[in-house]
């Protein structure tokens, strides 16, 4: 039972929830009604594995940084509870395992898109842009920022700029999510050698970067009330929850203490869920209430 545990450690598993939750919305919001069973179950189920097989690549490749930091050096290989090999069996049998179901029971284009979005993570991401530049957030979030398109191809076969518009809010939400955590666990990064902004510009400069990603982001979540793709009760919660991450992240330039970066974290966490939330509420409910009232405005 133990050994499961760490296995399961590998794979983040609170991470990997937030990002299959992103998924299934995608997959619910490409389809009018319930999405088919089949691209909603195996679907979801590729996403989890080939998630978890990244995160655990992720875990393989910084072994060795994991040990300095405080915030990872209880991971299954910095306490040596398991071994680099026993890793990459797992990692790689995982991503097997994902791009079969993918391939198979699902639809070529989703088993393409996930295989590219693993590959972004576990070795453009950890292995070169991690080290490379403090600009990695920004360049290796489009790795993280799929798993909306995913869902959406996985019960449609097909892209659609929708599900774009999603890829394109979390792309933008992961430079002011991770940074504020990054601004907290400066001195981990430096100990590490990995050139976080706080580490390689200072704590100054990255709050009034995650200032500046997080006005975008607010324009970014107008979209898809703008385009169409969502309505008032999505834009209403999305304008309420802008508010809010606009309110840390200015408050963030002068913050009353040094644990205040790690509340703008854990609310930019409940914000992208709660955001997602409203747009899967306002498909659901205001779309039905809207075609229903043009039907029995056709019949009278």
């Amino acid at each position: 039972m133990e050994l499961i545990r760490e296995y399961l450690q590998l794979t983040k598993p609170r991470v990997v929830a937030l990002l299959v939750f992103c998924a299934v919305i995608g997959m619910f919001l490409a389809v009018p009604g319930l999405p088919p069973w089949r691209g909603l179950v195996f679907g979801t189920l590729g996403i989890w594995m080939a998630s978890g097989s990244a995160a655990a690549f992720n875990h393989l490749i910084d072994e060795r940084i994991d040990k300095l930091m405080v915030r990872t050096a209880r991971r299954p290989l910095a306490t040596g509870k398991l071994t680099a090999h026993q890793a990459l069996a797992f990692a790689v049998l995982l991503g097997i395992a994902s791009m079969l179901v993918l391939a198979l029971l699902v639809n070529t284009l989703t088993a393409l898109l996930t295989f590219g979005g693993l590959i972004g993570y576990a070795l453009v991401y950890t292995r070169y842009l991690k080290r490379a530049t403090p600009q990695n957030i920004v360049i290796g979030g489009l790795a993280g920022a799929i798993p909306p398109v995913l869902g959406w191809t996985a019960v449609t076969g097909e892209l659609h700029a929708f599900a774009l518009q999603l890829c394109l809010i979390i792309f933008v939400w992961t430079p002011p999510h991770f940074w504020a955590l990054a601004i907290f666990r400066r001195e981990d990064y430096a100990r590490a050698g990995v050139p976080m902004l706080p580490v390689t510009h200072g704590v100054v400069y990255t709050r009034w970067q995650v200032l500046f990603y997080t006005i975008l982001l607010v324009l970014v979540t107008l979209l898809p009330a703008i385009t169409g793709m969502s309505g008032l009760l999505y834009l209403a919660g999305a304008i309420v929850l802008d508010a809010g991450f606009l309110y840390y992240a200015i408050r963030l330039l002068n913050p009353p203490d040094e644990l205040y970066p790690m509340k703008v974290f854990k609310y930019s966490i409940v914000y992208l869920m709660a955001l997602f939330a409203f747009l899967l509420l306002d498909h659901w409910l205001v779309d039905p209430l809207l075609q229903h009232g043009a039907v029995l405005q056709q019949i009278g």
